[in-house]
């Protein structure tokens, strides 16, 4: 009985979104292009520009606790819970000029307790690192040694600042009478001897680092006295952050009680205090100094200026009690600074603006240039959106939808601010007011509906092409929150208004579902009729669906049926218009999580119980009892049940009938495919079905979470799936490409196997051995090595019994050599092969010195040369003992026969007793 070949099915992980700050530290280089973040013990370096990960540099197993790069990313410094502190430098990668390497030049213990904050210098050669013991040092990054320790803080080391500054500005409050000479500045190191300073203009221009602690106090430091030349006491609470301006000869301090207080350099008094009505984490100086910026935790940016200490962005909205911003990244080279907030986001903001600020007026806040999510959460939904299907709505455990590019990044867009490149997050959709559970797509890309916990639904217009996402109508009507939704996903007619135009002609109704048991459609009017004009939108009518949960909601592909899923265990087909049930689905035995109608070219299929008509239609739904069901509309029976997940299915789709490109050369890959569906589940595991067979064609592993989210490209078969490691992975169907790519390896090995044989047919040994290696024929390479040894006569001086043969075997690269001694040792292994597999491995060890041999390397686990030598040598001992054994017992057939022929010597013949002539 021919049994019908297993149809292939292939994806790979073609691209991925993932998350590239968890929180902590985070550093810009002096250019804006390189961005350092943490992500838990590990530290990343990503393009601004392209959104590339440039380095990936693995931590020890604790959480970084500092990090920063240098201004010219040459070094990266990391510190951790464990005391540790790493110095990298950084070159570019082999593989690729815009990769970045990362060598660890040396580990150090730099406090008896952890680094809290860290600092370097502009030239990129001093490192200062604070600790919660109150000590600050100062290490030379290229020598890896400590240059200065400072004592003098009683608590945590919370802010460290280098800074430069000519010795007649900044002035030391500790220092006593003037000197009575004018005496030219002198480096005094440790032993006293003194070493002369560059003399400039206003003084000598000296290296300074102020320091800031958990007491509310400041000290600065003088690095050529090795002293603290002033300390200031003003701040009540902890310093969270120091600036320089050698322009205004002002040092800025910010704090977490709720001031922001300017110094006067020359006297090391207070010029200003700036009452900011927050806590801040951070500030800093703007260009020259005359304005300077601040964050805290209200999550908003101000900008305040120097001389006078207003404010001169206008008031903004203070953000939720979670959020605010840690750190705020800036340059005075660039025209944008970041922001990094506690919700593990970071947003690029212009300084355009202050260009054209005029003396005494006000700024609106400075333009967002875009948002950067450094990690996307716990994705719990997502879909394509947009009408080219360029966009991925993310509904992230949040109360807003995130927008994300798919397209790649545009030629002209050369500015690190600009952000259009893959995986970019373009827009976020604002409106719900707690998280968002799931959200559905009509047919155009065009409208997206969300339902989350605030007992609401949404229906957003996404106008991509004029950057336009507005929220167009709020559903409000269910008791408890939503957990489903659907749009209808029949096209209008083609050549009507409403598929030409699809964004000023809304999907006429939504489903939605509720913890509340109940289901409602909702009608949808466009705006500009009297309908459409009403605040709310009405629900047309509202129906008690389950016993308990709504877990989600489809639409068949003509809108006349809907389907809703619920953790009762059963999945209930309703009419659309009437909200009538029209069947019921039992058969699974935990909770109902995914529910998804068939589209209407779906093939028929063959059930458990024979071929099933898909005419009415057929539905597909995945449980928590770790099954996929597909069921048939015309007895609402099911037809078959899938098996393979070890957890609950989460998420199921039909997946589209993909179009084979017509230039293929292989005729399986032109060859239509059966039916496919694909599941995901709480194992982290996508898998692609077979709906005919009921068998997995193919298991996806690029989660270490369980995978929440499932979409399908509805024209490219590309299938993204999204799970609460916020990951999102893109997988491209390479199910044609691998059927080519195999044709054409078959057809060359067919054409390789004829070309071994008319080599062999020749007599061509060398070709033929050579060849006999490169197709991994063992049967063949034994019985050419055979004849070649059997060779007879054999050529003269020649070790193998050919002279061509033994100029091969000179001359194989080290896997080929590698490869053949794997052969010797399972020919050593029987008795009829070992001669030739001793003969053979005499002429390798006459031709090869032992170095050659010993630093040869196989792949996989346990064939490295040591097994192979292993094996060869318990063989061959066992055959020389059985040739020993063989050579005592010749003896004894030696003994034998002279003793018979000294009985049997009669008359000079030999007569055996016995024997007959």
């Amino acid at each position: 009985m021919n049994s019908r070949p297993k149809a292939i099915t292939t994806f790979k992980a073609d691209r991925s979104i993932q998350p590239i700050y968890t929180g902590g530290d985070a550093g810009l280089s002096s250019n804006g292009q390189v961005l350092v973040t943490c992500l838990g013990e590990e530290a990343l370096l990503t393009d601004l520009n392209t959104g590339q990960l440039l380095a990936r540099v693995e931590g020890d197993g604790e959480i970084l606790t500092a990090l920063l790069v240098t201004p010219s990313v040459s070094h990266l410094i990391t510190c951790s819970r464990s005391l540790s502190m790493r110095i990298y430098s950084l070159e570019p990668s082999n593989y690729s000029p815009e990769l970045l390497n990362a060598v660890l030049q040396r580990t150090l213990k730099p406090h008896t307790t952890p680094v809290i904050t860290a600092a370097v210098d502009r030239t990129g050669t001093l490192l200062a690192t604070g600790g919660a013991d109150g000590v600050i040092k100062v290490w030379d990054i290229n020598g890896g040694y400590v240059s200065h320790t400072f004592r003098g803080h009683a608590g945590v080391i919370s802010a460290l600042h280098f800074f430069e500054a000519h010795e007649s500005v900044v002035q030391s409050r500790l220092s006593a009478k003037p000197r009575r000479k004018p005496q030219k500045p002198q480096i005094a190191d440790d032993d006293g001897r003194t070493d002369d300073v560059e003399e400039l203009e206003g003084g000598a221009l000296r290296f300074y680092l102020a320091s800031g602690s958990e007491d509310g106090k400041i000290r600065v430091w003088d690095l050529i006295k090795r002293k603290a030349i002033t300390t200031l006491d003003s701040h009540v609470s902890v310093v969270r952050s120091l600036s320089f301006s050698r322009e205004q000869s002002a040092l800025l301090s910010a704090s977490r009680d709720k001031t922001a207080i300017i110094w006067e350099a020359r006297t090391w008094k207070t010029r200003k205090v700036v009452p900011v009505l927050e806590g801040l984490e951070t500030g800093g100086f703007l260009s020259t100094g005359d304005l300077f910026y601040t964050g805290g935790e209200s999550n908003i940016l101000r900008i305040w200026e120097t001389e006078t200490g207003r404010e001169i962005t206008k008031e903004q909205v203070v953000g939720s009690e979670d959020s605010g911003i840690l750190h705020i990244l800036y340059n005075s080279s660039l025209d944008f600074l970041v922001t990094v907030h506690t919700n593990q986001t970071l947003i690029l903001h212009s300084l355009a603006p202050l260009l054209t600020l005029q003396s005494g007026g006000k700024l609106d806040p400075l333009p967002i240039l875009r948002h950067l999510s450094g990690t996307h959460d716990e994705i719990i939904d997502l879909s394509y959106v947009a009408q080219d299907r360029e966009l991925l709505a993310l509904a992230t455990n949040s109360e807003d939808i995130r927008l994300v590019s798919l397209a790649a990044r545009r030629a002209d867009a050369d500015s690190s601010a600009a952000g259009q490149y893959f995986g970019a997050d373009i827009a976020l959709l604002q409106g719900h007011e707690d998280i968002i559970i799931c959200l559905d797509v009509d047919w155009s890309g065009c409208w997206l509906a969300t339902g989350a916990k605030d007992n609401t639904a949404r229906l957003w217009r996404i106008d991509h092409n004029n950057q336009s996402y507005e929220s167009f109508a709020v559903f409000t009507g269910h008791a408890e929150s939503l957990g489903a939704i659907s749009l209808p996903s029949q096209p209008p007619p083609v050549g009507s208004i409403g598929h030409s135009n699809p964004l000023d002609h809304p999907p006429s109704f939504l489903l939605t579902g509720s913890q509340d048991r109940t289901i409602k459609r909702w009608e949808v009017v466009p705006k500009g009729t009297v309908k459409g004009d009403k605040k709310n939108p009405r629900a047309i009518y509202t129906r008690k669906a389950h016993d308990k949960d709504i877990n989600a909601i489809a639409t068949n592909h003509n809108s006349t049926l809907f389907a809703s899923a619920s953790q009762d265990r059963t999945v209930k087909i309703w009419s659309v218009e009437e909200g009538e049930v029209q069947g019921v689905l039992r058969g699974h035995r935990r909770g109902v999580w995914s529910v998804k109608f068939a589209a209407k070219e779906t093939t028929p299929i063959t059930g458990d119980s024979g071929p099933a008509s898909s005419s009415r239609g057929l539905v597909l739904t995945g449980s928590g009892d770790k099954t996929v069901k597909i069921w048939s509309l015309a007895d609402y029976s099911c037809l078959r049940t899938l098996e393979g997940h070890t957890n609950s299915v989460l998420k199921v789709l039909w997946m589209p009938l993909p179009q084979h490109p017509t230039d293929t050369e292989s005729p399986e890959a032109s060859k239509p495919r059966s039916v496919q569906i694909a599941s995901a589940g709480g194992d982290g595991l996508v898998k692609i079905w077979d709906a005919n067979s009921g068998e997995c064609d193919c298991t996806l592993d690029n989660h270490t979470d369980r995978v929440w989210a499932l979409a399908v490209h509805p024209t490219t078969n590309t299938l993204v799936s999204g799970g609460g490691d916020s990951v999102v992975t893109f997988w491209t169907d390479t199910t044609s490409s691998t059927l080519a790519a195999r044709a054409a390896a078959s057809t060359a090995r067919v054409e390789q196997e004829q070309q071994l044989q008319t080599y062999v047919h020749h007599g061509r040994y060398r070709e033929a051995i050579v060849l006999a290696l490169q197709l991994n024929h063992p049967a063949r390479l034994l019985a050419l090595l055979t004849t070649v040894v059997n060779t007879s006569p054999p050529d003269p001086n020649s070790l193998s019994g050919l002279a061509a043969v033994d100029d091969v075997l000179q001359h194989l690269a080290d896997e080929q050599l590698f490869t053949l001694l794997l052969r010797l040792r399972d020919w050593n292994t029987n008795a009829r092969t070992a001669p030739v597999a001793q003969r053979i491995l005499w002429v390798l060890a006459k031709n090869y010195p032992a170095t050659r041999l010993a630093g040869l390397k196989g792949r996989g686990k346990g064939s490295g040369l040591k097994d192979v030598l292993d094996g060869l040598r318990a063989y061959t001992e066992r055959h020389y003992k059985r040739m020993e054994e063989l050579v005592d017992e010749s003896y004894l057939v030696d003994y034998t026969l002279r003793e018979m022929e000294a009985v049997g010597f009669v008359d000079g013949d030999i007569a055996m007793t016995g024997v007959v002539a």
